[in-house]
């Protein structure tokens, strides 16, 4: 069964009316009822009783999204929750590393203290604590400068930053936003994939998935670059999806002089 994002979308937000100025427009989206004046819902086109939500000329109509577009934003909306969780979790290892940069001595001396314990239970079960590569890994961040550190963690603000504002404008639909998210993406892409290079996981797999998939679908639903058209094509889908639009070509004379 075919989902109807129009439907499911006005049972969750509710309907939006609009009575057009236009005279031909407006009979065309408006019924009367023994129950009263109803106007057609500019997203799923259902007829709803009650006085419509705005009036004016018909250009000046919310722009309300329907269709292909509706699922669109859907998509965009959920991009945007992605970006917008990582954004938080790249701000909270940025201030853990500045704080850490703050007391790198004091963390290393408890690193310590807390092997020196373990040491025995490791050598009872024949691990070699003093040739670890986990153990090694962490007393190499220990001789780090504290410049270093605090240069990590302006870059993953800087990078969280750039996140965070991804999934603001992607959550608003801006144009800028969807430019945005396909430059900064794309230039991280050579990244991920030195990592899976250097060590294979699943959540790099699928972290890098997801970026390519993001990219694609945003260069070819949104028009990018000039791509299938460019902005003037995109508009002109928008616009045709319009229930407003839809009807007002139905109205329209046809060529003939007769109604379409």
């Amino acid at each position: 069964m075919k989902l109807d994002w129009n439907r499911r979308t006005c049972a969750r937000r509710g309907h939006t009316t609009y009575a057009p100025s236009e005279a031909g427009l407006r009979e065309r989206l408006h019924a009367s009822t023994a129950h009263g004046d109803a106007w057609r819902c500019l997203r799923c086109g259902d007829f709803v009783l009650g006085e419509p939500h705005g009036s004016g000329p018909a250009d000046r109509a919310p722009e309300v999204p329907r269709g292909r577009a509706l699922r669109d934003l859907l998509i965009l909306r959920l991009l945007a929750v992605e970006r917008v969780v990582r954004g938080v979790f790249i701000v909270l290892v940025a201030v853990a590393v500045w704080k850490f940069s703050n007391s790198q001595n004091a963390v290393q001396r408890l690193f310590e203290q807390d092997l020196t314990v373990f040491r025995p239970v490791a050598l009872h079960f024949h691990y070699d604590v003093n040739h670890s590569p986990i153990v090694d890994t962490i007393r190499k961040t220990f001789t780090y400068k504290r410049s270093t550190l605090l240069g990590v963690a302006a870059a993953l603000l800087a990078y969280a930053l750039i996140e965070l504002v991804e999934g603001v404008g992607l959550w608003l639909a801006k144009r800028w936003a969807e430019y945005l998210t396909v430059v900064a993406t794309a230039a991280f892409l050579p990244l991920e994939v030195y990592e899976l290079t250097e060590k294979v996981s699943g959540l790099k797999i699928a972290t890098l998935a997801l970026n390519v998939l993001a990219v694609v679908y945003i260069l070819l639903a949104k028009r990018l670059f000039g791509l299938r058209g460019g902005a003037k094509a995109f508009e002109r889908e928008r616009r045709g999806d319009s229930l407003l639009e839809v009807e007002h070509a139905a109205g329209a004379p046809a060529r003939d002089g007769s109604m379409a």
